[in-house]
């Protein structure tokens, strides 16, 4: 094993005692590049690509009230081939980063400030904020593309060295939101962004080579938070839920959430449609975070994902002061997200929807080579009760109504897990279920793999990495074909 650390980023923080700058939530500032990763245990040689994980970590001393997603994105990345693995991180480096470096220095305030607090101009739906590309990591076109949810560049990486190479041309002048989807059927990339400016939102898709190829107004009533989105064969879904900003405080350049009295639209548009195309559906009142596919069934598209049985959740009662909004729309235990499903009938117009299960989760992940087709299998994540962090996964069977689950023990938590089709594979949950593991009790990570057949047995390998890694947000799995231009 060869252990190289390639470069420390100095930190200018001195606030050390925000529940989110510690423990679990403890920023990286070491690059490291590692070869030949030493694991407790074989590492199988059926599987072959790379893990790729964002991360927030705060570098400088914040501007005002910190928010964990205001943290600077840093990718981590493990790539397995013929039995070995590799593992490699570096900080994204975006255009607000390097200015705050050179700087020696935060330029931007957070999510939790008013407008106008930012020394610099900024980026985002909010505005005044740094597009740190923290949130989201996805692979298209044999690159690696990190994005942030508040809408902003897209910044393409080298996938096997983590070097930030430029910002995607393709990326409209409203920025990118984080989700952007891609079908690994057809090579092409589905994306939205929104924005405080009419039309409020838009939808685009991208070809296999990287190119825009469409890019629609979806007219809105007025500023939304829309998430992620979802998409089928033939459709693509976006949503409009009532859980976004008061109008009123808006005015007064404040950013507060507020859950209206309005129900939940889906505007369901042909993949290349335009806006005559699109149909509209309602719901049920809620706000959900993740989508985790949809796929068409006769006359019906289906969707899953996590409605939140309490999308404006009461204060958090141990916050520090000031924290209280914030710590509880970080408490998966208030918002009560539970699996759920919704069927729009497309020739009637008609919207029913169902429980899945009515345990609490989120995060969820399907094998991502049947995207957009029905699937069978739903991997989520089991979240820490009062802290955002995950003590476990899930796994439903949809066919047999079956559930399965594994827990840590309460000193580790793990990050979003991957689908990793073993090389070869015929059934849909075969192959391996990619994390990384926080132990805050001996301040160490570890990369740990599943049998996605088996969860409930535990990690079949783990291999220790040089260093603990921040919690984060989201991950991706790329296959090693994949990873080739």
């Amino acid at each position: 094993m060869d252990i190289k650390k390639t470069n420390t980023v100095q930190s200018t923080i001195k606030t050390h005692d925000h529940p989110y700058l510690k423990d679990a939530w403890i920023p990286n500032y070491d690059e490291y590049q590692v070869t030949d990763l030493k694991a407790l245990n074989d590492i199988p040689e059926d599987i072959e690509g790379a893990y790729f994980r964002n991360t927030e970590n705060q570098v400088h001393e914040p501007i005002g009230r910190f928010h964990p997603f205001d943290g600077d994105g840093m990718i981590h990345s493990i790539n397995f081939d013929n039995g070995k693995a590799n593992y490699i991180n570096k900080f994204v480096r975006t255009e607000g980063f390097l200015v705050e470096q050179e700087m020696g220095k935060s330029m931007w305030a957070g999510l939790m400030e008013r407008a106008g607090t930012s020394y610099l101009p900024g980026w985002g739906a909010q505005g005044d904020i740094k597009d740190s590309s923290s949130t989201d990591i996805i692979v298209h076109g044999g690159e690696a593309l990190s994005t942030f949810y508040q809408c902003g560049e897209g910044y393409l990486l080298n996938p096997f060295t983590l070097e930030t190479e430029k910002k995607a041309s393709w990326v409209p002048s409203g920025g990118l939101s984080a989700h952007p989807k891609v079908d690994l059927a057809t090579g092409e990339l589905l994306f939205f962004n929104y924005s405080k400016q009419t039309p409020f939102l838009n939808y685009g898709v991208v070809d296999k080579d990287q190119n825009l190829k469409h890019l629609i107004p979806v007219e809105l009533p007025g500023p939304r938070l829309p998430h992620d989105m979802a998409f089928s064969k033939n459709y693509s879904i976006i949503n409009d839920l009532p859980l976004f900003w008061d109008q009123e405080m808006l005015k007064n350049g404040i950013h507060a959430t507020r859950l209206h009295d309005l129900p939940s639209r889906f505007a369901v548009i042909p993949r290349y449609g335009n806006p005559s195309e699109i149909q509209w559906f309602e719901a049920d009142p809620t706000y959900v975070l993740h989508w985790n596919n949809a796929y068409e069934v006769g006359d019906e598209l289906i969707l899953e994902g996590y409605f939140q049985e309490h999308p404006w959740p009461e204060n958090y009662i141990d916050a520090p002061p000031g924290l209280e909004r914030m710590m509880a729309f970080l408490d998966f235990s208030l918002l009560k997200p539970r699996l759920h499903r919704w069927k729009f009938n497309l020739k009637t117009g008609v919207t029913t929807e169902e429980d899945i299960h009515d345990v609490i989760i989120e995060f969820g992940v399907i094998n991502q080579h049947i995207a957009g087709t029905k699937h069978r299998y739903t991997y989520s994540m089991i979240p820490t009760k009062g802290h955002f962090t995950f003590d476990g996964i899930t796994k439903h069977d949809h066919e047999s109504q079956s559930f399965n689950k594994y827990i840590f023990e309460d000193h580790i938590f793990i990050s979003e897990v991957s689908f990793a089709p073993r090389k070869g594979s015929q059934d849909e949950d075969d192959g391996y279920l990619v994390t990384i593991s926080n132990d805050v009790k001996e301040k160490t990570s570890s990369c740990l793999l599943f049998d996605a057949k088996n969860i409930e047995h535990g990690p079949i390998c783990e291999i220790p990495l040089p260093h603990q890694i921040c919690t984060g947000t989201h991950a991706t799995w790329a296959q090693k074909s994949d990873l080739i231009k």
